[in-house]
């Protein structure tokens, strides 16, 4: 098995700290994500982790492509001016309204369009607005931010000239920039817990005997259609091929959004923060993932929460191993 820099840790480092009596892991949460793509892609595995773990989790995700926060105020006074215009509803004739009245939700999540994520001006008063809206209609629920995760390191982003200043022209930049606002808009607002999507992408990104290498040898202009470069280690879509409305089939690249190991990183993530309770040894791996690169998600999963200080019980039938 390839030894790899996080497995190196303590051992206490991926299982501590522990959780007082008081604070013990709840069986059951009640999640609504107000979000977007990044917000479905972190919690698409988030059903299979909890079911392995003897959870039970109920969520109802709010999805808009592309969205920021001040995307879902706007569609929330839409439906407040006119309940029968679609335009202001999700889904079944729901707004944002009735969508935070529906269950007495545990756990609210928040955050910010991907490509804004980088410049605090973009949550301003956007986010204060949208947490002041969350509370009138759900006051006994808890509010997290979910902090997302930066563009893949070859993203166009990056390689081609910024289309405005102030645009982070690396992926470290933008990771540094979005960290920066996340943490500023979570203490803006109370304190809030963060769920550190954005950080564990980052560890992975980072990590020498990890971290995805772009392939030097593709050349996108001249790749026969099929072909795709060495995207080993990848936590985003990267190169792929896909078929149009026209029919024709071009090659692409997405370096925005989660793949299958981006997902389950997320999902990870979510998963200790909103149930108290270490991913490590859980037995969940989606077909497409190997359990070797699952178990080491995981333990990036919990670096990353463990190092907000959040903190989490131990699995006993990981810690016995």
């Amino acid at each position: 098995m390839l030894r790899r820099t996080l497995l190196a840790l303590p051992l206490l480092t991926l299982y501590a700290p522990l959780l007082s009596a008081e604070e013990a892991a709840p069986t059951t949460v009640r999640l609504l994500t107000v979000g977007n793509s990044f917000s479905a892609n972190a919690t698409k595995h988030l059903p299979g982790l909890a079911k392995a773990a003897g959870k039970t989790l109920i969520h109802t995700p709010l999805v808009i492509g592309g969205a920021s926060m001040q995307v879902h105020l706007d569609k929330a006074k839409l439906h407040e001016a006119n309940p029968a215009d679609p335009k202001g509803c999700y889904t079944s004739k729901r707004g944002l309204k009735e969508s935070l009245a529906a269950e007495p939700w545990d756990v609210i999540t928040i955050q910010m369009a991907s490509i804004k994520s980088h410049d605090i001006a973009n949550y301003r008063p956007s986010a204060t607005e949208l947490r002041d809206y969350i509370k009138k209609y759900a006051p006994k629920s808890e509010i997290v931010v979910h902090q997302t995760w930066a563009y893949r390191v070859d993203d166009p982003r990056f390689t081609k000239p910024a289309e405005k200043p102030g645009e982070p022209a690396t992926q470290e930049a933008m990771y540094e920039g979005l960290t920066s606002a996340y943490n500023t808009i979570a203490k803006e607002l109370g304190g809030l817990r963060i769920i550190p999507t954005g950080d564990a992408f980052h560890i992975a990104d980072n990590d020498p005997q990890w971290r995805f290498q772009p392939d030097t040898t593709f050349n996108p202009k001249t790749a026969k259609q099929g072909e795709l470069p060495n995207q080993k280690h990848s936590l985003h879509m990267g190169w792929q091929w896909k078929k149009g409305k026209d029919g024709k089939t071009t090659l692409g690249m997405d370096g925005h959004h989660a793949n299958i190991a981006g997902e389950y990183l997320g999902g990870c993530c979510f998963f200790e923060v909103l149930f108290k309770q270490s991913c490590v040894g859980n037995t969940y791996v989606p077909k497409g993932l190997s359990a070797e690169d699952a178990r080491y998600l995981q333990e990036v999963a919990h670096k990353a929460v463990a190092a907000r200080g959040i903190e989490t019980t131990a699995v006993k039938a990981a810690a016995a191993k």
